[in-house]
């Protein structure tokens, strides 16, 4: 009796132990840290070659795996609206109402400024034209005939770009004539460069670090020079323009964090706001939020070339 009874004891304890144990190690495999574990983060799709950049630098620098899910605009905060994503890179700030949504859930989201991107408008090397009134394209899209735009071409319906154009012009511009989209930044450099006349609206991050695949398609189109509205001057969206608040049609990134907790989000917001994170910015033709600190050697003697 007392041998069963003993067993029985001992079976429960190991059982016990194993459902610890599971339970430990099922937990050890999802929680993450600032800089090791794995993070799923949803990018807007048209900034996510910077992005890419940022994800290879952090996952070589630390043990940590970040899984990137590049969609439209509406699709990411969609996503964090509905608790399937809880970190985020968007082309602007969470609106008051956007935050209200979150706290009503006591969410608390970090956001981090990291770097000033643009909206470019490309056309086929086919034609000469390289500059275009900003109020010329707004004309168009309210229905006006500009005899130098046959049709604006858009990358998603729901994207950044689109929503970033239409609170522009103050009306809906996938709804208008000649106006069409797509599916991403990639189909409408393709799409413009085989199409004379057509204008294409992306990220300028597709056109400074073009995948290798997208490389042909790149080299076949012009990035506009664009006159804003009650300016003399036409003006690309250079780095130094950007920088120096010159061009049009810029516009700021933001990473949203709402993990909680100190996991990776904090961990890449915070690599993306250091030296290193905003380095890869600036060399990649964006702005970053801060200049990063230059290094400068002062000798006292300059030796000659005993060549």
């Amino acid at each position: 009796m007392m041998n069963k009874v003993a067993k029985t004891v001992v079976g429960f304890f190991l059982l016990t132990l194993l459902f610890v144990f599971s339970c430990q190690k099922k937990s050890e495999d999802t929680l993450d840290s600032i800089i090791e574990g794995k993070a799923t983060i949803y990018v807007d799709e048209s900034i996510l070659p910077i992005i890419e950049d940022e994800q290879a630098v952090f996952q070589t620098q630390y043990n940590a795996k970040l899984q990137l899910v590049p969609k439209s605009e509406n699709e990411v905060l969609n996503a964090m609206f509905n608790d399937t994503a809880t970190i985020a890179v968007l082309t602007r700030n969470l609106t008051k109402e956007e935050l209200k949504v979150f706290q009503s859930k006591k969410i608390n989201p970090k956001i981090t400024p990291f770097a000033t991107d643009a909206v470019a408008l490309i056309r086929s090397k086919t034609s000469n034209d390289t500059l275009v009134a900003l109020q010329e394209v707004i004309d168009f899209i309210n229905g006006k005939t500009v005899s130098s735009i046959k049709g604006l071409v858009f990358d998603n319906a729901n994207s950044s770009t689109v929503r970033y154009m239409s609170d522009l012009v103050g009306l809906p511009v996938v709804n208008q004539k000649n106006v069409f989209s797509v599916k991403t930044n990639q189909e409408v450099i393709k799409y413009v460069a085989e199409h004379d006349g057509m204008i294409g609206v992306v990220g300028i991050n597709w056109i400074f670090q073009p995948p290798l695949d997208l490389q042909e398609a790149v080299d076949k189109v012009n990035v506009l020079g664009i006159k804003d509205i009650n300016s003399a001057t036409f003006e690309f969206p250079t780095q130094d323009n950007l920088a120096q608040g010159k061009y049009p049609l810029a516009r700021h990134l933001y990473f949203v964090n709402c993990q909680g907790y100190s996991g990776l989000g904090m961990g890449f917001a915070s690599f993306l706001g250091g030296e290193r994170g905003q380095r890869i910015i600036l060399k990649s033709g964006l702005v970053p939020e801060r200049v990063p600190s230059r290094k400068i050697m002062i000798r006292n003697k300059i030796t000659k070339d005993k060549n």
